[in-house]
């Protein structure tokens, strides 16, 4: 049983029963011992047994601590004063330097030791309660060979011991709700080689790939049942099986993500171990019946919280809730990770940039579907291709481009927009066919050159290779209303939002159902829709042309010319003959929306 097995259980211990006290709590295990064990198990338990014999266990019972508990690879130790608790733990980190001095760096053993003081609450022998949960979370940040205390015990310490420490900030602390100042023990010298050089950074630091690449770590079991670690290893199974068939994603395989289970992560330390970017992690936490599961998307080169949920359901509904997490889960990482690639894209210097680079720093401009931000994102789009012309999401990217010229009137040629934006996509979809967002863009394509039945094929052949994926259940929604079929389109632009309530895409979901209202001729609610869509996305000035017609439809004159003006200064050459060329949907459809135009005084 290890360290994170004992933490996070106080929710679920009734206080009646217990005792509290304040303490200074002590928490600490050896970073990366997981590496080290699958170097050389046996030297490496018996250096540990060794340590602790003439070291630590002496050191901490000449501070007056008291060992609650130990792990495999780590203890949890009660002091009554954090005075006794900082300086214990200098004592442990500086002995251990000279201790190891001699050891070669891939078999050194170096500690990360986090203190906090806080409330605990008293099982018999045992600790539980924030106290104890906030000390965990402090090591599991901390450096290998450094400490981190919380503000908490640095009030607490100030004045009162001979080391300085360094204000760190606020930290995110995993599964703690708020984030936490924190301070980072500045050693000495004798120390500081230690904490400059941990061992991680001396093993093999692997690439990252050229696209999003993520792993999904074992979930804590933090219920008070023995025998439930089956519930979290399920739910992190069938997530990483969802994310694997994202073929934009690169996934760590579950074996390998599985060597950290019972252990403090570290993102930047896993990050650098695995060769990803982001870390998913998680809790499940079982209280009768009741199941909760807390997820959270972790950005591993500073740490960074990217996203978070939340789930809540029972037991009895275990395998449903399985399957709505793995959904929603998969579903979201796509947009929360796109934007936070696009972040470390920016970061970049513009002689760093490759294809990969000059695509992500397009995306947003992409997915605006506005005209001058299109424009821009052709720009870097074309970037892109002149380092690869063979980049196969950039083809994809600026053939979506060019099908918006044609389906929002930006064009002057539709015609030609339409058969350049046929061309890109299917010269990427030639370089890369088994890639959902190129197959849901080349299906988006075919649309608006009113090939429905090859577009429909598109999508679908997307969603069977991911079938979280919600710009492509989206696109099928806008098909369903090109054919008439505005019951089953509001299906599909509502699992779009269920899929990805965070997608800056969103907008166009609601203009969507929007749009299958309109087709059903319930004029208001379209109306209501498509305004909700503009409180979204106000610069996307081409809802408009759907408000005004939908207004117009409804009888409501005044307001209906008050959007038809709007609609003129983005479109001044307007006419019903350029409205139906660009505009994709049936006949009767159609000609519906243009005389609702031609009311308003749109020219033929």
């Amino acid at each position: 049983m290890q360290l994170e097995d004992f933490i996070d259980r106080g929710a679920f211990l009734p206080d009646e029963r217990m005792d509290r006290r304040l303490a200074a709590v002590l928490a600490a295990d050896v970073a990366g011992y997981s590496r080290l064990m699958g170097r050389d198990e046996e030297r490496t338990l018996a250096q540990l047994k060794t340590l602790r014999k003439t070291l630590v266990d002496s050191t901490i019972a000449a501070y007056r601590g008291r060992i609650v508990k130990t792990t495999g690879d780590g203890m949890l130790v009660e002091f009554a004063s954090a005075v006794d608790a900082v300086r214990c733990a200098v004592d442990v980190q500086r002995a251990m330097v000279r201790q190891s001095a001699a050891v070669p760096q891939d078999f050194r053993i170096e500690f990360r030791i986090g203190i906090h003081v806080g409330d605990i609450i008293i099982d018999d022998d045992d600790i539980f309660g924030d106290g104890v949960n906030i000390a965990a979370r402090l090591e599991g940040i901390a450096q290998p060979g450094g400490i981190c205390i919380s503000d908490d015990a640095h009030r607490q310490i100030r004045g009162k011991v001979e080391i300085a420490f360094d204000d760190i900030g606020e930290q995110a602390l995993k599964n703690i709700a708020e984030p936490m100042r924190v301070w980072r023990a500045r050693i000495g010298d004798e120390a500081a080689s230690a904490i400059r050089s941990p061992p991680v950074q001396q093993a093999r630091t692997l690439a990252l790939p050229d696209k999003p690449s993520i792993v999904v770590l074992p979930f804590d079991n933090m219920s008070s049942e023995a025998g439930q670690d089956y519930l979290a290893d399920g739910i992190v199974e069938a997530i990483t099986a969802a994310l694997s068939s994202i073929r934009s994603f690169f996934v760590i395989a579950r074996s390998s993500a599985f060597a950290y289970k019972g252990h403090p992560t570290n993102a930047r330390d896993i990050g650098r171990e695995l060769g990803v970017a982001y870390l998913l992690e998680g809790s499940v936490q079982k209280a009768g019946n009741r199941l909760r599961i807390i997820v959270q998307l972790i950005e591993t080169e500073g740490g960074a919280h990217v996203w978070s949920s939340r789930f809540d359901g029972a037991i009895e509904d275990f395998f449903d809730l399985e399957d709505r997490i793995t959904e929603q889960v998969a579903g979201a990482l796509q947009p929360s990770i796109r934007i936070a690639e696009i972040e470390r894209s920016r970061r970049k210097r513009p002689q760093d940039l490759g294809s990969y680079d000059y695509t992500m720093r397009a995306m947003p401009h992409v997915w605006a579907l506005e005209k001058d931000e299109s424009a821009k994102a052709l720009e870097l789009l074309e970037g892109a291709l002149k380092v690869d012309p063979e980049y196969p999401l950039a083809l994809a990217l600026a053939g979506w481009c060019h099908a918006q010229r044609s389906v929002y009137n930006w064009a002057d040629d539709i015609a030609l927009s339409q058969a350049m934006a046929r061309s890109l996509a299917e010269r990427a979809a030639n370089l890369s066919g088994d890639d959902p967002l190129i197959l849901a863009v080349l299906g988006a394509v075919h649309t608006f050159v009113r090939n429905y039945g090859t577009a429909r094929v598109l999508l679908e052949r997307a969603l069977a290779l991911d079938p979280n994926c919600a710009w492509a259940w989206s696109r099928l929604g806008w098909i369903d209303n090109y054919s008439d079929q505005p019951k089953h389109a509001i299906e599909k632009f509502e699992r779009a939002l269920r899929l990805s309530p965070i997608d800056p895409m969103n907008f166009n979901n609601y203009t969507g159902i929007g749009s299958a209202h309109e087709i059903s001729q319930d004029y208001d609610k379209a109306a209501a829709l498509y305004r909700r869509a503009l409180e979204e996305r106000p610069n996307a000035r081409w809802i408009y042309r759907n408000l005004a017609s939908a207004l117009s439809g409804a009888g409501r004159t005044e307001e209906a010319k008050l959007a038809f003006a709007e609609m003129l200064l983005s479109y001044p050459d307007l006419t019903v003959s350029k409205f139906k060329q660009a505009m994709v949907f049936s006949n009767a459809a159609l000609d519906r929306m243009a005389e609702n135009l031609r009311k308003l005084g749109l020219p033929d």
